[in-house]
């Protein structure tokens, strides 16, 4: 099949380097994994028009014209005419950047000019029907309105921009021009996220190729996507919310642990991928891959819950914690900055004065506790004088090594008293109370419940949306609350696989 057979040599693109966190190179076999989710019959189908909207390595879209080149041979029995046709009317790709247009072209064409006499074919341009031109960003107040990238950290000298065509009205315009509007089928590995601010924050885009893809209507969408969206992620409720009630997305393949798909690649909370398919709707089937273990594929309503419950095992523990139709846990949880804007109080002293009130925070890793006046905190007075129970915000990784211990050790704080931000807390009456609260959020059944959604670092007050309130009379444990909620021996050793004892 030409040179389009490539060499039965190593292949370089499984071994390539990746450009950036957020712009990882996907693996042919992982490409494969992905494009053996589609029917078969999209194989032998000449009419039909393959796109990967952000192409890096070009990888995509050889690994499809490999399979259509076997696909059409009955169509098409002429070798040479059969790749003309799959790469003059088949297979476009969007470069995200000039360096990604060589490559793709040169994983495409054998020759970053695709209109060359190295070339497989001789395609009228020398970039082929792999577009790259550079757009530009639209700002307002410093940041664009169309992918929220900061001013001051796109428009530097001799760089890049980041202005990915497919998610900018210009480039989108650009593209339809050169290679037309219409696609069947939309599937890739789009960039991930942009710089916000220069800070740590950044801002999530993975889910505006997913949009765009949409509202071209193909007939299938595949991406690998982060799987934050699941449950968190900044700008992310309304994606989250689109996704989970789309009848139309009918795979999901979810990795928690990133290293499997990418090697060497840390993703927090992992990545998946999925398909759209237009014209079946219906449940997905969800397939979770860890440690060489695949659960799945379950048929699932993804529209079950406001978050998606990646592992399919904990729907039925799940419901029966529900059918008791609990009380929440938030009811009598802090929200987040309980005591003010930033409740940072950097002004607190690490030493004991007349009429000051107890303050817990952390200083680098160490859990402190300093001294500060009472009338130094304006919010929430109210719970000043409350026991409470702090549990830090930040935990574990989301469960991406198992067992997990989900969250850091609770503390127990007498009034009067405040923390920093570092800290949520349960806030209860008394001491007593406060007692049973830390034991019961110290078994593995509470933050195995936490954990169905908790897909990060952080456990946010919404993480504790399906911990029931208990009675606070007692010291609580594992096995009183199996009991309580029909907990079987098989369930148990599930939870107890998935959360770390707490000493």
């Amino acid at each position: 099949m030409n040179e389009l057979t490539y060499s039965k040599g190593p292949d370089i693109l499984e071994v390539i380097s990746d450009l950036s966190s957020d712009e990882v190179f996907t693996p042919p076999r992982v490409a494969a994994q992905v494009l053996d989710l589609f029917p078969a019959e999209v194989w032998s189908n000449s009419g039909l028009r393959w796109l990967d909207p952000g192409c890096k390595t070009g990888v995509f879209l050889r690994e499809i014209t490999r399979r259509l080149m076997s696909g059409l041979v009955d169509e098409i029995p002429d070798e040479q005419e059969r790749l003309l046709h799959i790469l003059e009317n088949q297979v476009f790709g969007i470069a995200i950047t000039e360096l990604t247009s060589l490559m793709s072209r040169r994983t495409l064409y054998c020759s970053k000019n695709a209109a060359g006499d190295h070339s497989v074919v001789r395609m009228p341009t020398s970039g082929g029907n792999i577009w790259f031109e550079r757009v530009e960003h639209t700002y307002i107040n410093g940041k664009c309105r169309e992918c929220s990238a900061a001013q001051s950290q796109m428009e530097r000298d001799n760089r890049d921009n980041y202005a990915y065509a497919f998610i900018h009205e210009a480039g989108r315009i650009a593209v339809w021009k050169d290679l037309g509007m219409k696609f069947d089928v939309i599937v890739g590995n789009p960039p991930y996220q942009m710089d916000s601010d220069g800070s740590n924050r950044t801002i999530p885009i993975y889910n505006l190729f997913v949009e765009e893809a949409k509202k071209l209507n193909p007939s299938y969408i595949s991406m690998i996507i982060p799987s934050r969206w699941m449950a968190t992620g900044l700008g992310l409720r309304d994606f989250r919310s689109s996704m989970l009630a789309d009848k139309r997305i009918r795979h999901i393949v979810d990795f928690p642990n990133a290293s499997e798909v990418f090697p060497g690649v840390e993703i927090k909370a992992g990545v998946c991928y999925f398909v759209w398919d237009r014209d079946n709707p219906g449940a997905c089937d969800i397939t979770v891959n860890r440690d060489n273990d695949s659960q799945g594929p379950v048929s699932r309503d993804l529209g079950e819950f406001d978050i998606l419950v990646r592992d399919s095992r904990s729907l039925q523990i799940l419901h029966k914690v529900l059918h008791h139709q609990p009380t929440s846990l938030t009811e009598i949880l802090a929200v987040d900055k309980e005591f003010g804007m930033t409740s940072n109080f950097s002004g607190y002293s690490l030493i004991d004065s007349l009429g000051s009130i107890a303050i817990y925070a952390n200083k680098g890793t160490r859990r402190v506790q300093g001294w500060i006046r009472r009338g130094h905190v304006t919010k929430s007075e109210q719970l000043i004088d409350k026991w409470k129970v702090l549990i830090p915000k930040a935990g574990s990784d989301g469960g991406q090594r198992l067992p997990d211990v989900v969250l850091g050790k609770p503390l127990v704080a007498s009034p009067p008293s405040v923390c920093t931000q570092t800290y949520l807390f349960v806030y209860i009456d008394g001491e007593d109370q406060a007692l049973s609260v830390e034991s019961y959020l110290k078994t593995r059944f509470v933050r195995f419940l936490i954990s169905l959604r908790k897909i990060s670092q952080d456990a946010t007050r919404s993480t504790y949306t399906w911990v029931p309130q208990q009675t606070w009379d007692r010291t609580w444990t594992d096995e009183e609350l199996y009991e309580k909620y029909g907990i079987t021996e098989d369930e148990r050793a599930y939870i107890e696989s998935m959360v770390k004892e707490m000493s």
